[in-house]
């Protein structure tokens, strides 16, 4: 019988909501199953064929902490998704790499701690004409210190720039693209490099709302089918990456203003997987885990 840790975090066990049913389509799978909190020194990691990464949402925050703990447990078993998966996909400068492998994303410009907040911005508000903006760290997830602006919010912006890179965290800055607000985000999940099902987010970053102070801002969730585009796109984005098929991956798109679609984030450290919106899918990837595990 497989032994396989649900890798989580203390503060996320109850925001989990993939947890419970991905534990039973295991159990019925054959597998023995355990929750284990990611930073758990008592954890022995070498008793579990499997530990696969769930829910440690504390991570960027601890995240130097997090990648040693990622290392030393590769080394007791197989961690999913991989330790160079993880190093890579945990920073959002990974967007340069699929954008040079021509990849549509939305498009990016990073600061980098010691840069002056205000120039930064000033270049990036020079290059990009948008009425509104996203300032939101290169290492962070759940929407945690991203905040939506206005050009004539400038000064608070910069504030917030320059408030990340004191704390030596570089910065992303992105147009707001506002058909997000009439079409959300399409997040469209794969299993084994095939697709498995989708579903549409509502906008995350309301005007005017500071950063959420939460684990991870609050969704507004629904089933969705894909566009034959959206598709395409999120196939070309596993394509690129530089790891071949992954046991799980996510992919969030957003529609620019001629509605073709661009990629946001590619999630394969945590992400939520949607499984309620989905029936079936907890089966189909404990299958997945299984036969990786066989």
């Amino acid at each position: 019988m497989a032994c396989i840790a649900l890798v989580t975090a203390s503060a996320a066990r109850a925001l989990d909501e993939d947890l419970a049913p991905l534990e039973s389509a295991l159990r019925e799978a054959g597998a023995d199953v355990a929750l284990v909190d990611w930073d758990d020194t008592r954890a022995d990691w070498s008793r579990f064929d499997l530990a696969l990464l769930r829910s440690p949402w504390d991570y960027m925050h601890r995240l130097p902490e997090f990648l040693a703990w990622a290392e030393r447990a590769s080394t007791q078993t197989t961690l999913l998704n991989p330790l160079p998966v993880i190093r890579w996909n945990t920073d959002k400068h990974y967007l340069r790499d699929l954008e040079k492998s021509g990849v549509s994303i939305v498009p990016s410009v990073f600061a980098e701690p010691g840069e002056d907040a205000a120039a930064a911005l000033a270049g990036f508000l020079a290059a990009h004409a948008v009425d509104e903006f996203v300032v939101k760290p290169a290492i962070g997830a759940g929407s945690r210190d991203a905040q939506r602006y206005h050009r004539g919010d400038r000064e608070a912006a910069i504030a917030h720039v320059h408030r990340l890179l004191d704390a030596g965290r570089a910065v992303l800055l992105q147009p707001y693209l506002d058909r997000v607000d009439e079409h959300g985000e399409t997040a469209l999940v794969f299993f084994d490099g095939k697709f498995s099902h989708a579903i549409r987010k509502g906008p995350l970053l309301k005007r005017g709302e500071g950063p959420t102070r939460a684990l991870f801002a609050a969704e507004h969730i629904m089933p969705r089918q894909p566009s034959a585009a959206e598709l395409a796109l999120a196939e070309r984005a596993l394509a690129a990456m530089p790891f071949g098929a992954l046991p799980y991956a996510r992919i969030d798109l957003i529609h620019a203003a001629d509605d073709s679609p661009r990629l946001l984030e590619l999630e394969l450290t945590e992400p939520s997987l949607f499984f309620a919106h989905a029936p079936g899918s907890a089966e189909r990837f404990a299958r997945a885990l299984a036969g990786r595990v066989a």
